[in-house]
């Protein structure tokens, strides 16, 4: 719709002022504002909207893109072959707005935006990697998921989505020594020259193989003597297509793949998919259901984050600390299990509601270890937080200001260390956050020791919002009565055929999700992690985008490393808290 069809929003007003009155909106039921932009005027778009905007739009949340040549709904005149997709975030007006650019499928390139936004670099790699989709302007565009002898484009609709579509699989000695040959580091294919002492200079490969690096991922270091000169991340090892194996899985068997991608955030990491899908049906949850899934996501931000504190001090000397935090993750992970009914990887929030309702003495058991959990907290403050060792590896080490955050996209507890007071759960509350009383955590000097100060006060108001959940449980359905739930509603089955029917159809099919576009986001343990989905009214998405908040944040470690010392740059690793399955998907 154009903007004089629109309702005139005050973001409809200035852009309309800034950018001429011939706008083109889509109406998406997330309700952020999408635009349509014609690819010679994108820069310049985005630049009035970095720039010269009264709330500026100074972080780029994501980049993506779409392929639409399959698509049979929601054709619209302005759409094409590939769709590129720039997800903008205003901090100080806390709005979004959604820049959207059509491409022909025989005219596949759109203008870089890195000169606008520096996180855009990895982003633009990895649509042209996966959809192959040139980025004019781009000053290293290369493969960054798949190796660089990968034939083609994965995410195109044109490409299998199996293994078995793919021929039989061979690999002969020559194409063996050539696929080994493309793993070595060419600091020329880079960009990168020796220069420094030469008796002092070298090139070190630190991963993929590094128990410090924390995961299948390498870094290239040019290093004068012990001091970085220049890091160079390379990710992709551990990337096994999780937004490819959306379009072959239906709405509810897709479910479990969601809990491998932070595989640290276990159903944290299912709220946002299922957020996303209700929005997109309709669909309200009950009381109960938020509450309990508040109660669940926290208890999984408080195992995440031990096992954070315990491998970030073990990797800069504190090797006791660990052995303890396990102790304690181990006892919340045996609550976990008596109420799913299984640990790391439960899959337990569905469409519409949860898997089952709560066992009985679920609350006696999170109240004693509520009540247990705070002495624990104070001697792990004596072992890691006054530990002189730990303060000297990590206070002033790795250090940002929130401008540099922001520029290179981070989130969470990195950007909350800064001082700068954004959590989405204040900010944005979903799942019913704003009826809790909690305090957001800050840091001051967003270094490697108030990062982890963060997550360590954030253990703590966690388990005040769970003892919350446990003192104020609604009674009520742990699932919603909507017919695209799943499992669907059956306690008609038996009566007439007109309810069998869809039952069993949705039974064995999946839902039929109607057609859009929606975005839902949480404050994950990690950061912002969104699922962006697009259905195409039916049983499979058409297309998932999850933007998870560990990719960015490893786009930025040349600019934290540079000038550190290698055993710096380990502190600065451990301080990020990642983990390889939330980078690569």
């Amino acid at each position: 719709m154009s903007i004089a069809e629109s309702v005139l929003t005050p973001l409809h007003s200035e852009l309309q002022k800034r950018l001429g009155n011939d706008l083109i909106f889509e109406s998406t039921c997330d309700g952020i504002e999408t635009l349509w932009v014609d690819a010679p005027q994108l820069v310049k778009v985005c630049q009035i909207l970095r720039h010269e905007f009264s709330t500026p739009f100074e972080f780029l949340f994501d980049l993506t893109a779409i392929d639409e040549t399959c698509r049979q709904h929601c054709v619209l005149v302005q759409r094409q072959d590939f769709t590129v997709v720039y997800l903008l975030r205003s901090y100080a007006g806390n709005v979004d707005i959604r820049l959207k650019v059509s491409l022909p499928l025989l005219s596949k390139s759109v203008p870089s935006v890195t000169s606008v936004w520096a996180n855009a670099n990895w982003y633009e790699r990895e649509v042209w990697d996966l959809f192959g989709i040139n980025f004019s302007g781009h000053p290293c565009l290369r493969r960054i998921m798949m190796p660089t002898t990968w034939q083609g484009h994965p995410l195109c609709k044109t490409h299998p989505a199996r293994a078995t579509e793919m021929g039989k699989y061979s690999l002969p000695d020559d194409i063996r020594d050539l696929e080994q040959e493309a793993l070595k580091f060419d600091p020329a294919a880079w960009g990168l020259k020796p220069h420094g002492n030469p008796d002092e200079f070298m090139w070190l490969n630190l991963g993929p193989n590094h128990p410090s690096v924390h995961g299948v991922f390498r870094i290239m270091l040019q290093l004068d003597g012990e001091e970085i000169v220049e890091a160079i991340p390379d990710i992709g090892y551990h990337h096994r297509g999780a937004e490819k194996m959306a379009e072959r899985q239906s709405w509810h068997s897709y479910i479990p793949y969601t809990d491998r991608i932070d595989y640290l955030g276990g159903v944290m990491n299912n709220l946002p998919y299922v957020m996303a899908l209700e929005k997109l049906a309709g669909i309200e949850v009950p009381e109960r259901v938020k509450v309990i899934r508040v109660m669940m996501a926290e208890i999984f931000r408080i195992l995440s984050h031990l096992l954070f504190y315990g491998t970030f001090a073990q990797d800069i000397g504190a090797l006791s600390p660990i052995f303890y935090m396990f102790v304690d993750r181990e006892k919340l992970f045996g609550i976990v299990e008596a109420i799913t009914g299984a640990r790391m990887h439960p899959s337990w929030f569905r469409i519409g509601g949860v898997a089952s309702d709560l066992p009985q003495g679920w609350d006696k058991m999170i109240t004693e270890w509520l009540d247990y959990m705070p002495a624990r907290m104070h001697d792990y403050d004596k072992m890691v937080m006054d530990n002189s060792l730990i303060k000297a590896r990590a206070v002033g080490v790795g250090a940002y200001d929130t401008a540099t955050a922001i520029e290179w996209g981070v989130t969470g507890a990195g950007l909350r260390a800064t001082g700068f007071d954004w959590d989405l759960r204040k900010k944005r509350p979903y799942s019913g956050y704003e009826n809790f009383d909690f305090d957001v955590a800050l840091g001051k000097n967003g270094d490697c020791y108030d990062r982890c100060a963060v997550r360590v006060e954030e253990i703590r108001q966690s388990m005040r919002i769970i003892r919350q959940c446990v003192e104020n449980m609604p009674e009520g359905p742990y699932k919603a009565e909507h017919a695209l739930t799943t499992p669907p509603v059956k306690d008609r089955t038996m009566q007439d055929i007109d309810s069998l029917i869809p039952h069993f159809l949705s039974m064995s099919w999946g839902p039929v999700m109607p057609a859009g576009e929606v975005m839902a986001e949480v404050e994950a343990t990690k950061g912002s992690n969104a699922y962006y989905i697009t259905s195409d009214k039916s049983t499979m998405s058409y297309r998932t985008r999850i933007r998870t908040p560990s990719f960015p944040h490893l786009q930025m470690i040349p600019v934290m490393a540079r000038g550190q010392m290698i055993a710096d740059l380990i502190a600065t690793i451990g301080s990020i808290d990642f983990v390889m399955a939330d980078v690569d998907r």
